[in-house]
């Protein structure tokens, strides 16, 4: 090439890639695209009028609100359905829900732009930059998430924006029927008013507003709120005790059949040989089904059988002769994957998360103690209540889809590509989550159920996972491993602090796993909760080591934070106690320049009073998906073992939707997190995972459950997380109280007594 060429082509490539820039830059500054009115108009019936994307409202003057999020026991459609009435100013009682479409505008944006690995005290220009920037690629994305405890954090502008503009078009349309300003109307419970006397009703004006120009949008201010911070009834409650609400597994069709599995007991086991004949003679089994060939990456390779009934489809799949492909799993234990996370940490540095000053340096001037500590924490099963299932029907080119997720439009993607047909082709059919927790994330168990209803020709059929199947087959919440050092001076002050922790990624799984992408470079699910806390040391350093496994990891309620709070909280008690102090001054001592922080630990303190004779407290000081929680835990100890009497929690998690809400999702997280710090834990021997049902993998009994107490810190931030912030501190909390209590200090869970 000649040099006039090459210096031509040169300036054509970066002529190009300015251009793109620039295109990109422009994309940049532009405001995300609008998210109240979706690609095609919100379905109503006769006589509903839709507003928007979100809104509809009857001739009755009920309102009805579409629900892009995933009811599974966390009450998230009450709090959603109280953001439109609150801006509608109509009464619950009036408030209806329907199952949102898949639409872009339904999209999560806040699990996204959370997931980016800053401080959070990080309040500079960089953060704010990537946030704005992965918020628009977000909604351009589209994905229906419920997940990150973003639900509320998420829809709290969207839905309050539908509802407002639903009201301005209301009080227009009234305003320009009585040819009066608008400005002087005025709303009340779903009607609109005037001081001369005149008035009407919503379902009246519903039609007439259609069209109408609303002028500008005004949200309500706080101080003007009249629902929101009110403790209102959960409006699922009636249905979920009369029997009437709706689980995945409750879907009964006519002629359904259903399916039962068995696969590889194996991590990354293939199916080697299945003999049908054996089981075909069974009653009522209708066909035996090899489904390995269609899930890929996407879920667990194996054989199902399907039968008219459940009953008859699991006894024949217990009787089916099977061989399988052990893989190169077969020698996999957990023993070994410690071993090798004890290994990275000893020969790799990491990708560091955070560092402030020279904690090396520190480390090594320091004259006073050095503390050193390694904490570990087990691989864990989701185990919610409704068993894994999905109901499917292939049918002339066109499929249904039946299924528990916390990921519809992920979901609907999956079964087309399954299917091999087109995602305007899939009609998903939304119902109640019986228990989510991350586990449905995932969506193998829709691949599984699209590939045996090709099988069934015509005929909706129902896959159930057994509970055995579902604790050998989850996606795991990561083992992990950390070490700490820091340094102690004289005054008993930390001079430095050193962390360095090591597991699997979920992310760079998920990303392979559902998406076919490679999953590369630092996961902050891995770190969160270490390398973002709020102490206030002045030398600091915090890393993490990706130590990529074959156990198949997902997100587990709190995901890092789950464990790495057990790490941080249990260690900063180390702290006091190799300082001389008192662990609550201690604390407060390194959270001068966090007030909020500093306003949850004292109130939680204040509230817990003091132990019964022979028992002892604990805290813990945690945040995590926006909100801060501490959480005092007063224990016993008898004949070794642990006996939790009470949890006082104090959270503040922004504006406070609904109280009544936030407290039974902090009972929940504690009782979660409980079931995991006192029982909780997956063991691998020769490549199977060796737990199988509640008999050795336990949940929190009703019996074992401590009295729990929530104080709400009254603010006026917008609102954060509150799914699970509750559980990442109720570990250490129990654990520092058993130091307290034996003085044995416990660096492992599950929290064991020898």
């Amino acid at each position: 090439m000649t040099e006039a060429k090459s210096k031509s082509r040169r300036r054509f490539i970066l002529g190009g890639l300015s251009v793109a820039g620039a295109l990109v830059v422009g994309w940049g500054v532009m405001p995300p695209r609008q998210r109240l009115q979706g690609a095609s108009p919100l379905a109503v019936a006769d006589g509903e009028v839709a507003f928007n994307g979100w809104v509809k409202i009857a001739k009755d003057g009920s309102v009805t609100v579409a629900m892009h999020r995933s009811e599974m026991g966390q009450g998230i459609h009450t709090a959603l359905q109280m953001l439109v009435a609150e801006e509608l100013d109509v009464p619950m009682s009036r408030v209806k829900t329907m199952h949102a479409p898949i639409d872009k505008i339904y999209g999560n944006i806040a699990i996204m732009a959370d997931g980016l690995p800053f401080h959070t005290d990080d309040t500079g220009a960089l953060k704010k930059t990537a946030q704005w920037m992965t918020s628009k690629l977000a909604r351009e994305l589209g994905l229906q998430v419920t997940g990150g405890s973003s639900s509320v954090k998420d829809a709290w502008m969207p839905l309050r924006e539908a509802g407002a503009t639903a009201r301005a078009m209301l009080v227009a349309a009234a305003a320009k029927q009585w040819d009066v300003p608008a400005a002087e109307c005025t709303v009340h419970e779903g009607v609109v008013s005037h001081p001369s006397g005149k008035n009407a009703s919503y379902g009246d004006l519903a039609a007439k507003a259609v069209g109408s120009e609303p002028g500008e949008i005004r949200l309500k201010q706080p101080q003007d709120f009249k629902l929101i911070g009110t403790a209102q009834a959960r409006t699922d409650v009636a249905a979920k005790v009369n029997g009437s609400a709706q689980f995945g597994i409750d879907i009964r069709l006519p002629g359904m059949l259903y399916a039962a599995l068995k696969m590889s007991p194996v991590i990354g086991g293939k199916l080697k040989t299945v003999d049908a004949d054996a089981v075909k003679s069974m009653r009522d089994v209708i066909q035996v089904v090899d489904f390995s060939h269609a899930v890929g990456e996407l879920g667990v390779s194996g054989v199902a059988v399907v039968a008219k009934s459940y009953w008859s489809a699991k006894q024949a799949i217990a009787a089916l002769p099977v061989s399988w492909d052990a893989g190169p799993h077969v020698g996999l234990s957990s023993a070994g994957v410690f071993q090798e996370l004890s290994e990275k940490l000893d020969t790799e540095s990491g990708f560091t998360y955070y560092k402030q000053g020279d904690p090396a340096a520190a480390l090594l001037a320091n004259s006073g103690k050095v503390v050193k500590a390694e904490y570990r924490a087990p691989f864990l099963a989701h185990a919610a209540m409704e068993p894994i299932n999905c109901t499917a029907q292939f049918k002339n080119g066109k499929l249904d889809l039946w299924v528990s997720t916390q990921v519809p439009s992920i979901a609907v993607g999956v079964a087309a590509k399954i299917a091999n047909i087109q995602s305007e082709d899939v009609n998903l059919h939304m119902s109640y989550l019986g228990g989510g927790f991350g586990r449905r994330l995932e969506v193998d168990m829709v691949v599984q159920a699209v590939a045996i209803a090709m099988q069934t020709k015509g005929v909706p059929v129902q896959l159930i996972w057994s509970r055995e199947e579902d604790t050998s087959h989850d996606m795991y919440r990561p083992a992990a491993l950390a070490r700490f050092s820091a340094a102690i001076d004289a005054n008993g002050k930390v001079s430095a602090y050193d962390n360095k922790s090591a597991s699997g990624s979920i992310t760079h799984q998920v990303l392979k796993r559902t998406f076919g992408l490679m999953g590369a470079g630092p996961d902050k699910t891995t770190a969160e909760g270490e390398f973002d806390m709020p102490y206030e040391f002045e030398h600091q350093k915090i890393a993490h080591v990706i130590v990529p496994t074959p156990v198949p990891l997902g997100f587990w309620r709190s995901v890092g934070h789950s464990h790495n709070a057990f790490f941080k909280e249990s260690f900063i008690d180390e702290l006091a106690h190799a300082a001389g102090k008192d662990p609550v001054a201690f604390r407060r001592e390194l959270l001068q320049k966090h007030p909020r922080h500093l306003a949850v630990l004292n109130a939680a303190v204040a509230k817990a009073g003091q132990p019964q004779a022979g028992r002892a407290l604990g805290v813990a000081l945690h945040q995590s998906f926006g909100t801060i929680v501490a959480e005092v835990a007063e224990v016993s100890v008898q004949d070794k073992q642990i006996r939790v009497h009470k949890v006082t929690c104090a959270v503040d998690c922004g504006i406070a939707v609904n109280p009544n809400i936030i407290a039974q999702q902090m009972e929940s997280a504690v009782i979660f997190g409980l079931s995991a710090a006192l029982y909780g834990e997956i063991t691998i021997k020769n490549g199977q995972v060796e737990q199988s049902n509640f008999h050795d993998y336990a949940a929190l009994r009703i019996n074992e459950t401590p009295e729990i107490e929530t104080i709400i810190i009254k603010s006026a931030e917008s609102p954060e997380g509150i799914g699970e912030p509750g559980v990442p501190p109720v570990a250490p909390a129990v654990a520092n109280a058993i130091f307290h209590l034996t003085g044995t200090r416990l660096r492992s869970l599950p929290l064991r007594l020898a």
